[in-house]
């Protein structure tokens, strides 16, 4: 686990100046092709640029955000949010939810004049017990007794944008939020310090960016107003890590970096993308990538490397750099009672079979209720990798930023550079009280596993691990509230560590709430009705029910031959949405779950799409991922296509019967147990075929 001593380590030293000088002069060459097309980007004519929203610096309003963008059929698959794309989703959340969206719009009024300040926090803290990295906050530890953050801007036109900002706690200050911005609405660079998050999760799970470490300098170019019919989105990032070597327990003293037998130090470069399309309102899907390179003696770091390699995970970016990637969806279901649910399907790096298989998988998912009944929402997270996120045999400190993580909190609750797989579950519950304010209750949790492999550590084979783990788990309690213009509130924290430990902390924030103008009240209507909009045609849940045939091609190790079982048959179960995008067409989404040979199949079509040929029939084609149920679990890629007899019993409407043929690609898992084929590949791969009939009831 990250220890207090780990912390006051990697804690940043020297001045802000020298620093951002010394990035700027490192970076240079590498960030030209950004520079030329951001600098193009902004002279051309389109719309204003957009200012952020901060991010994991003000969650109660920030939940507010959330809401209004599920309500407005805005399936956001990254953060910071653009002010402007939240104000253009404010008329369609209004028509759902009135009080809500006059609460955001009222927030927003701050980012309305030409200048001003947008955030302002002060909290004050008491802790007891172990020393805890605090999730998604910048680095912070639990015992870090007070937080300062601010945030403001000067926007001389519609093309040009300066942010000031920072963040401050015990032992560190950065920078965040502050940057300068030019371009327009369809291409703006941003360099500075501004903060990412590229997941559709909220909490837990965001495998490749998030708010874990704190924010790294960087050049970004993106959108905020989407291209064309089909809802196009981007995001290219250029950075630099802060590697820490001993301070963070690197293998090698002094060290981070081994490549071809020589050690070295140095901080490596970071370059992120995701591109992302929306051609239906509610549905979006995504793609992430990072490559870390260069930083270390021997390493290229040239432009024309990462122009090369990105685009090539089989090349030299898996023999001279460290890369990771993700699939990423969201649906919205704009039913009587919306919710958005949403996936990520994550690769530390790719599988056999071809480049769109990622290996060492992490799958997580998502379901998000932004109003159930008058006065409550409710948000429950799943998020599960497998044994070799964020170490790596070249990056001795992994994907990691002054040593923390640069992905989902739950990895730093382990000794660092430790090779473990691990589970994480997230629940969060709102309540707006009929006596004004917000108040929520968040429990996480988290388990690492007991199997061990790809850490830099060595241990006997077959002995009891090295590294025993306790199940993690914190509660929190935080509640906040207007009060004249500004927001007062605090949050009661209590847990148990991956060590045993338990820890508390008690906070107090008082928050800038804006003129009397912006601020923001929680009442609500009395009308169970007021300001909502009935549920949209064509949207329905389904269950369905049935039986697979499956056939299952087994290959251990490469060396052994492979196998095949004979056909077999086990149960099929599911539940999923689904709505209307056109006249014939519908999209959803669907949870399975199988028996085969032996073991539970569950699978998750994050693309799941239906043609309606008449009343009667329809077909439709479905992609998503798969979690096979082995000694370790196994993770791959599965697609398919189907048949659908719709309301097959004639006068008992709402009965389906469907017949799907269903075929999952080398589903894999790594080799870490004693009592694994020993051969010249260190994993194994399973290829699933099965033909499923069932009866579906859709409402």
């Amino acid at each position: 686990m990250y220890s207090a001593a780990g912390a006051a380590g990697v804690r940043a030293t020297g001045s802000p100046r020298s620093i951002v000088q010394s990035w700027f002069k490192r970076l240079q060459r590498p960030a030209v092709p950004l520079c030329v097309v951001g600098v193009l980007g902004g002279v051309a004519h389109a719309g204003a640029l957009s200012a952020y929203l901060p991010l994991n610096l003000e969650p109660e309003m920030e939940r507010q955000v959330e809401r209004v963008l599920i309500l407005a059929d805005e399936p956001i698959l990254k953060r910071p949010f653009a002010v402007e794309l939240v104000k253009a989703a404010l008329p369609e959340a209004c028509r759902k939810d009135a009080p809500l969206c006059e609460r955001v719009r009222r927030y927003l009024e701050r980012y309305a004049p030409d200048y001003g300040v947008t955030h302002a926090s002060a909290t004050a803290a008491a802790s007891g017990g172990a020393h805890v990295v605090l999730p998604n906050q910048h680095g912070m530890m639990s015992n870090d007794d007070w937080e300062l953050s601010a945030q403001g801007y000067v926007q001389p036109g519609d093309y040009l944008l300066l942010s000031a900002g920072g963040i401050g706690y015990s032992g560190r200050t950065q920078a965040t939020g502050s940057m300068v911005s030019i371009g327009t609405s369809w291409a703006q660079l941003d360099a500075g310090y501004r903060d990412h998050w590229l997941s559709p999760m909220t909490d837990t799970g965001s495998m490749l960016f998030s708010t874990e470490s704190p924010t790294m300098p960087s050049v970004t170019l993106s959108n905020w107003e989407p291209l064309t019919r089909f809802g196009f989105q981007y995001e290219f990032i250029l950075g630099r890590l802060s590697q820490t070597g001993a301070d963070a327990g690197a293998s090698l003293p002094g060290d981070n970096i081994l490549y071809q037998g020589v050690s070295s130090r140095g901080d490596p470069h970071l370059f992120s993308m995701q591109l992302s399309i929306e051609p239906f309102p509610g549905w979006s899907l995504g793609v992430n990538r990072n490559l870390e390179y260069g930083g270390g003696s021997g390493l290229p770091d040239s432009a024309s490397f990462l122009l090369r390699d990105f685009f090539k995970p089989s090349g030299l970016s898996q023999t001279q750099g460290n890369q990771e990637a993700s699939y990423l969806s969201r649906f919205i279901f704009p039913g009587k009672t919306p919710f958005a649910v949403y996936f990520q399907y994550a690769g530390e790096d790719n599988s056999d079979g071809g480049s769109y298989l990622l290996g060492n998988a992490a799958l997580s998912a998502g379901i998000d209720f932004p109003r159930l009944g008058r006065h409550f929402d409710a948000t429950y997270e799943f998020s599960e990798w497998q044994n070799i996120w964020y170490v790596h045999n070249i990056f001795l400190d992994g994907m990691t930023n002054y040593g923390l993580v640069l992905g989902t909190w739950g990895a730093d609750e382990r000794n660092f550079n430790d090779g473990v797989g691990a589970r994480s579950q997230m629940l969060r519950l709102g309540w707006e009280p009929p006596f004004g304010g917000y108040l929520q209750l968040r429990a996480r949790t988290l388990a690492n596993q007991s199997y061990y492999g790809g850490d830099t550590r060595q241990y006997t084979p077959g002995e009891p691990p090295p590294f025993p783990y306790y199940h993690y788990y914190d509660v929190t309690l935080s509640y906040s509230h207007p009060w004249n213009s500004v927001t007062l509130g605090g949050d009661v924290v209590a847990g148990r560590d991956v060590d045993g430990s338990s820890f508390t902390r008690l906070d107090a924030f008082i928050r800038y709430g804006g003129d009397s103008h912006a601020r923001f009240d929680y009442a609500t209507s009395d009308d169970d009705d007021a300001g909502t909009a009935p549920p949209a045609q064509g949207a329905e849940l389904f269950v369905d029910a049935g039986i697979n045939a499956n056939r299952v091609h087994v290959d251990l190790n490469g060396a052994l031959p492979d196998t095949t079982t004979s056909v077999e048959f086990g149960p099929h179960f599911a539940l999923g949405a689904r709505r209307a995008v056109s006249q014939n067409n519908d999209l959803g989404v669907r949870l399975e779950a199988d028996a085969v040979d032996g073991h539970s199949l569950i699978g998750v079509r994050a693309v799941d799409w239906r043609y309606r040929f008449s009343d009667a029939f329809a077909a439709g084609l479905f992609a998503g991922a798969d979690r096979y149920d082995l000694a370790t679990p196994a993770y791959s890629i599965y697609y398919g296509g189907g048949l659908q007899w719709r309301n097959f019993l004639g006068a008992l409407p709402g009965w389906d019967l469907g017949l799907d043929l269903r075929h999952a690609q080398n589903i894999a898992r790594d080799h870490v147990l004693p009592t694994d084929p020993q051969g010249p590949r260190p994993d194994s791969f399973y290829k699933i075929d099965s033909l499923v009939l069932y009866v579906s009831r859709h409402f």
